[in-house]
């Protein structure tokens, strides 16, 4: 099958960087195996210590919907191919060189999951200007996109930003406390932050927004630098606060498993800890085992649990046993749906600034919910309303949510908001 060779890979020239191609089986039909591919670049790594999981669960996404595509047909009588680039996402000069390699391919757009910092590699794409969709959550770089959309107006963040996991914060507390079963045992909230970038916005908007929402107060802000090789200080430290609620705010699940592991040893009683985002990387469950159950995480985009959301779950699992990344796996499988739509409605892809008005214009529904770009920003529209800027909506349908998980019973199970949740609270094993 043609996900069987996502990793196979031709050398472009570029250090780092390489390029895989994908082929529906039915691809030997003469005439449609003579035309030539449309061509998909998916800068996303398989090798760097940091973030592999996440990407390989883009790629994965891609390869399924790119399938479902040629064995519909193709696009404009063509096939679709995935060009997948290695690289590394936390280096600049990296993601610089992904994106050159993307450009010497000539590809017809870009997929990519994420790369921090996005904005030098949106530099080199300046110079092409084909379709640039990320997920990088980055509110510098959509507001590169609105400061200056001659030069980036081919930039698209296929979710919202990051800000939002720390502007949401507070109402998915009150929905816990009211409805979700949650009994806080004092009002102190003790934040601990890791150091780059992405993750100090995350902290600094949540303190925004419990102090705006006056229902807690920050008893202690903890920092920590990556790479964490011992939690035992900060489990000591998160000991000596007693807080009622904890935020882990660190993204890199390995990590996270180690902190989880330790914690349920040693752990805060009847304290809510959150750990931000890393534990939806399919290595958090299997670091974990049963030491996972009773944690909560959230995700700015991700697989919805509806009728839409599980077909697709299903099929992933099928054609990819074990555990299931429910972010990068929806984002890389939408994208090409959302390309597809632009091509045709189009007709040419190298059209390049009319794909990129149409994507602007016209919204999507996939299986991580509305995609509704068409703002200064160009990035989705973002569910629930926290109040904080003009990209929030207050309904489902009309943006991108943003969801809660706890894990229970060694799964993911959404327990907020109430419209996609499939579970409340359960109590966590070291709550009385």
């Amino acid at each position: 099958m043609a996900g069987d060779i996502t990793r196979r890979s031709v050398n472009l020239g570029l250090g780092a960087a390489l390029a895989s191609t994908l082929a529906a089986p039915f691809i030997s039909r003469r005439a449609f195996a003579s035309s030539k591919p449309i061509l998909l670049g998916v800068p996303a790594t398989s090798t760097a210590a940091v973030g592999a999981a996440d990407h390989g669960d883009h790629i994965n996404g891609t390869a399924i919907a790119v399938d479902e595509i040629n064995a519909a047909g193709g696009i404009l009588g063509r096939p679709l191919k995935q060009v997948v680039i290695d690289f590394d996402p936390l280096s600049p000069e990296s993601s610089k060189q992904a994106i050159a390699a993307c450009i010497d391919a000539k590809v017809d757009a870009i997929s990519n999951p994420y790369m921090l910092p996005p904005l030098p590699a949106m530099d080199v794409s300046s110079q092409y200007k084909c379709p640039f969709l990320h997920g990088s959550a980055n509110r510098v770089s959509s507001e590169a996109v609105k400061d200056d959309p001659e030069k980036f107006g081919h930039v698209f963040m296929a979710t919202s930003a990051e800000v939002n996991y720390g502007w949401t914060f507070p109402q998915w507390l009150a929905h816990a406390e009211t409805k979700g079963g949650w009994t806080p045992k004092n009002r102190k909230i003790h934040i601990v932050q890791e150091q780059i970038a992405y993750t100090q916005t995350i902290s600094k908007c949540a303190q925004e927004a419990i102090k705006k929402d006056g229902k807690f107060e920050i008893a202690r802000i903890t920092d920590i630098q990556y790479p964490v090789q011992d939690w035992a200080t900060v489990i000591r430290e998160l000991r000596e606060v007693d807080a009622g609620m904890i935020i882990i705010d660190h993204w890199v699940a390995a990590e996270l498993a180690g902190f989880a592991t330790q914690f349920v040893y040693d752990p805060v009683p009847d304290s809510l800890v959150y750990l931000q985002y890393g534990p939806s990387q399919p290595e958090f469950l299997t670091l974990c085992g049963p030491a996972a159950n009773g944690f909560c995480w959230s995700t700015v985009t991700g697989v919805y649990a509806d009728e839409k959301g599980m077909a697709f779950r299903k099929k992933y699992q099928e054609r990819f046993p074990g555990v299931m990344g429910l972010v990068y796996t929806g984002l890389g499988y939408d994208v090409p749906f959302m390309l597809k739509n632009a091509w045709e409605a189009v007709g040419d892809p190298r059209k390049f600034a009319e794909v990129n008005a149409w994507l602007k214009a016209n919204p999507y529904r996939g299986v991580c919910g509305h995609y509704d770009m068409n703002n200064p920003y160009q990035e989705t529209r973002h569910f629930p309303d926290n109040g904080f800027d003009s990209l929030q909506v207050p309904e489902l349908d009309k943006g991108q949510s943003q969801y809660y998980c706890q894990i229970q019973d060694q799964e993911h199970k959404i327990i907020f908001p109430d419209e996609l949740a499939q579970e409340k609270i359960k109590p966590a094993p070291w709550w009385s």
